[in-house]
C-alpha cells in the first residue's frame, strides 16, 4: 500500500509535464525525386483561344488519411508543392470550353510519396501517380495510395468569347428589385391555403 502511495504522486507529476514542442517539418522539394521532368503535352491548335498554360492556376487538394490533415495548393503548371511526405507536381490544368458538354475540369499531376521499402531501410521517393485527375469524375483516374488522397478543386482559366459570370452583388440586386423568377411565380393550390 505504501508503494502505491509513493508511486501514484510520481505518476501524476510525470503526466502533468507539458508535451515537448513539435519538431519543424521539412517542406522543401527534395532534389532526389525520380523523373522530375515535365511530360510533353499537346499544344492547342489556336493558342490565343484560351488562357496560356503558364498563366493558369489550379487548386489541388491533398488529404493525409491517417491524421485527417488537409492542404489545398494553388499551383501554376511546372510547380511542385510538398505536404509532409507527399509532393504534388502540376504539369497542366484544363477545363472544357463553356460551349462544350459535359463540363470537365482536369489537371495533369504527378504524385511522389516518401516511404521506406522495408523496416530498417532509409525512406526514398517513389512516383505513385502520373496522369489526369478530373473534378467532376474523381473515380475516372484515382491516386491509389494508402495514406494520401489527391484531387482537383479548380482550374482558373478563361476562353476567348466567354461571358463573365454575374457577381453576387448583381444577383442580390435583381432579387431585391423583384425581377427574380421565383418571386413572380403564380400561386398554386398548396401555397394559397
Amino acid at each position: 500500500m505504501r508503494a502505491v502511495a509513493v508511486l501514484l504522486p510520481l505518476a501524476l507529476v510525470a503526466c502533468t509535464k507539458a508535451a515537448p514542442p513539435p519538431e519543424p517539418k521539412d517542406t522543401g522539394i527534395p532534389d532526389d525525386l525520380p523523373d522530375m521532368a515535365a511530360p510533353k503535352l499537346p499544344q492547342p491548335a489556336d493558342p490565343g483561344a484560351a488562357t496560356p498554360m503558364k498563366d493558369r492556376i489550379a487548386k489541388i487538394g491533398v488529404l493525409n488519411k491517417r491524421n485527417y490533415m488537409q492542404q489545398t495548393f494553388e499551383m501554376k503548371p511546372g510547380e511542385a508543392k510538398r505536404f509532409g511526405d507527399v509532393v504534388v507536381r502540376l504539369a497542366a490544368c484544363e477545363r472544357t470550353a463553356p460551349w462544350e458538354w459535359p463540363r470537365q475540369t482536369g489537371a495533369f499531376t504527378q504524385v511522389f510519396v516518401r516511404r521506406a521499402a522495408s523496416a530498417g531501410q532509409a525512406p526514398k521517393w517513389n512516383k505513385v501517380f502520373s496522369g489526369w485527375l478530373f473534378k467532376e469524375s474523381p473515380s475516372l483516374n484515382v491516386v491509389q495510395d494508402p495514406v494520401y488522397d489527391v484531387w482537383v478543386e479548380d482550374c482558373a482559366m478563361s476562353w476567348s468569347g466567354e461571358t463573365p459570370k454575374p457577381s453576387a452583388s448583381a444577383t442580390s440586386t435583381a432579387n431585391d428589385s423583384g425581377n427574380d423568377a421565383a418571386s413572380s411565380a403564380p400561386a398554386t393550390a398548396s401555397n394559397s391555403q
